[in-house]
């Protein structure tokens, strides 16, 4: 994997910063930030979403195991309708970063924003398939929303959060329309909150 073509590779501690969860009608935005060790690579790091699951999980427990920090942060639903998406992943990037327990010296956040954060900081568009610390941050923030969606699936079993991790599909969208919302369900997007309206107005 290359690196980011910077004029300049940061000196120091990098973490790398991603978040998985922005588009689904439910649940956390979870983001991650990592500090890999130069000493101990991980091969096969990158985009989480071009990963198979059970490549994704096994290089999950790598990176916990090799990563010299980590820290894994979320954001609410209650906090994302306060907030909006933007500013409730800004949130939780910022979380992770300040539960590392180190501090680093120059942090790589995929996208093109960066959070306010204790460090220099930098976006990179694509980070998660060009930067190591950004690809394994990706990882470890998809594999736990992943989990907390199969966690809701047990818990409402007819909503088939398991296979569609919460995304509008049209599975999930039938079900929101015939059983309406969970308290999980962030009501400041559309379809959820167009069906809280028609069950105001019945």
């Amino acid at each position: 994997m290359r690196s980011v073509e910077f004029d300049f590779r940061p000196e120091g501690l990098v973490v790398g910063v991603d978040e998985v969860g922005r588009g689904p009608l439910i649940g956390d935005v979870v983001a991650a930030a990592v500090v890999l060790d130069p000493h101990n690579p991980i091969q096969g790091l990158g985009d989480s979403k071009a990963i198979s699951e059970k490549k994704r999980e096994r290089l999950y427990d790598e990176i916990i195991e090799k990563a010299l920090a980590w820290c894994i942060a979320s954001a609410s639903p209650a906090e994302i309708d306060e907030l909006n998406i933007l500013h409730a992943t800004m949130l939780a990037m910022q979380r992770a970063v300040a539960g590392l327990s180190l501090v680093p010296d120059y942090a790589l956040i995929d996208g093109n924003r960066c959070p306010a954060l204790p460090c220099p900081a930098e976006p990179v568009v694509k980070g998660d398939a060009r930067v190591a610390e950004i690809g394994a941050a990706s990882i470890l923030a998809k594999v736990t929303r992943d989990r907390q969606m199969v966690e809701l699936d047990l818990r409402y079993p007819d909503y088939g959060f398991a296979r569609h991790k919460g995304y509008p599909t049209p599975e999930h969208l039938a079900a929101l329309e015939k059983l309406g919302a969970l308290p999980e369900h962030r009501r400041s997007f559309r379809p959820v909150r167009e069906r809280l309206a028609r069950e105001e107005n019945v």
